[in-house]
């Protein structure tokens, strides 16, 4: 078996034009490699808010992974945050994995919705520089090691990001570390978050 690659997020590069394509990025709005498949908040009935899509030849695979999250508005997180957003079988994030994909909860064909946000409110786009190799505290993509309490015979890491020092705006805790992860055969996905 290949040793799994990881790449270090090296630093975020704001879009001035739409990023479209298929490549890693966060923000802006996905670019649908087949039928749009957007998730819906469990608890709130209403479209999850866009984080990132992940070019999947960066970890030996093809196609994209989608990343989504429960999350309010600018300005109105205290009172529309989400705490089950922090488990992956809270129905308050997806990871949607397109070609091929299975994902078990509920969809909408839509091709633009809720996306990040800067600090001050408006839309986000990122470019990411990737830098082979990094160190358990770097944001990266990819990777063996999910968090030690996943199986890691099951999972394998696509992203982790410490959601605090991102120059866009993602609440998901006090301290949070937000992980993505792909099963081993690569159809479906997880996202968790961990807090202090």
């Amino acid at each position: 078996m290949a040793m799994p690659v990881e790449w270090r997020i090296a630093g975020f590069e704001r879009a001035e034009e739409p990023v479209v394509g298929a490549v890693t990025k966060f923000g802006g709005q996905p670019h649908w490699i087949g039928e749009p498949q957007w998730p819906v908040s469990a608890g709130w009935g209403t479209p999850m808010r866009f984080v990132a899509q992940i070019d999947l030849r960066l970890v030996g695979g093809e196609g994209l992974a989608y990343v989504f999250v429960t999350h309010g508005e600018h300005g109105r997180d205290v009172e529309d945050f989400d705490p089950d957003v922090i488990y992956p079988d809270g129905g308050e994030n997806a990871v949607i994995v397109q070609p091929g994909g299975d994902y078990g909860g509920e969809v909408r064909d839509l091709r633009e919705g809720p996306t990040l946000y800067d600090p001050d409110g408006s839309a986000a786009e990122y470019t990411v520089e990737l830098v082979l190799g990094a160190q358990p505290e770097d944001d990266a993509i990819g990777g063996a090691a999910p968090p030690p309490h996943k199986d890691g015979g099951a999972w394998r890491g696509l992203l982790r990001l410490a959601t605090n020092w991102t120059p866009f705006y993602l609440n998901l805790g006090a301290a949070p570390l937000a992980f993505a992860l792909l099963s081993a055969d690569g159809r479906r996905g997880q996202f968790l978050v961990e807090d202090s």
